[in-house]
């Protein structure tokens, strides 16, 4: 079975067009060979409600799934903020070198929504972000033993873990899309729906089948907007990194506060 989701959406409006618009001449050229048939406006009516029923069905599965993404989004860029105002109590020098990890861990974030349509940039990104991961936890573990108070270094710790488990969500809801066979019968139902209505405008001769031709673009037009929303990195429907973005702006000013914060003086030494 194709996977959907590989398929451009371009394609996927195109073809659409193309199965629905035959599947209407299919249904009025049959129509049309019949001199007497039965009045078939309740089934049209009915496989046209069946037709509007799964839309709204899938279209409801897609949107939900798109608000997933973006709460997850947003849930992990509180919790990196979170964890790098933390990082700003640890005893030093673990406190800058973890500022630093996770500049380079928040620019891999942003950058993976970018790269998530080439799969191998995808894996690139998210291989050195668990690096990242790793070096971060090696580096609590060491200012816990340099200090291992519950504030600040316990505190941290903690929303290091929070930070960690976002990220594993974030990548789990975004794998997360509508089920192939929904489309599947999606595609069946309108097939079906758009036959019946070109057969019903042959058995009428006063239908006009302009109209029958509207409901086909308007059908394909949804499922492409299904389809959109069931893509969070492209078309015309897009999560915003700009909560993502804020964290890194946030980041970068505290690295340039704690830059040119002056040292505290040493202890003074006794005269002699």
């Amino acid at each position: 079975m194709v996977e959907l989701a590989q398929v451009p959406l371009a394609i996927i409006f195109i073809g659409s067009l193309a199965v629905f618009f035959l599947a209407i001449e299919a249904g009025h050229l049959i129509g049309s060979k019949v001199e007497k048939g039965a009045n078939v406006a309740t089934l049209e009516a009915s496989v046209l409600g069946l037709l509007a029923l799964i839309i709204g069905f899938t279209f409801s599965m897609a949107l939900n799934r798109f608000e997933a993404r973006r709460e997850a989004l947003v849930n992990e860029a509180n919790a990196i903020e979170t964890a790098v105002l933390r990082a700003r109590l640890l005893p030093a020098p673990y406190g800058e070198e973890s500022l630093e990890l996770f500049k380079d861990y928040v620019r891999i974030r942003v950058s993976l929504a970018e790269s998530e349509p080439n799969l191998d940039a995808a894996a690139q990104a998210l291989r050195r972000s668990r690096e990242l991961q790793e070096t971060l936890w090696r580096k609590a573990q060491a200012a816990a033993a340099k200090d291992n108070a519950v504030v600040p270094t316990g505190l941290y710790i903690q929303a290091l873990n929070e930070t960690f488990n976002n990220q594993k969500k974030r990548l789990t809801i975004i794998s997360n899309r509508v089920p192939n066979i929904v489309f599947v019968g999606l595609y069946c139902v309108a097939v079906a729906a758009l036959w019946l209505t070109g057969y019903a405008s042959a058995l009428d001769r006063r239908r006009w089948r302009l109209p029958t031709y509207v409901a086909c673009v308007l059908v394909a037009g949804v499922i492409f907007l299904i389809q959109d929303l069931d893509r969070p990195t492209e078309g015309f429907i897009s999560i915003s990194e700009r909560p993502m973005l804020d964290t890194q702006q946030a980041l970068e000013r505290y690295l340039s506060q704690d830059a040119s914060a002056p040292s505290l003086p040493g202890p003074l030494k006794p005269r002699r």
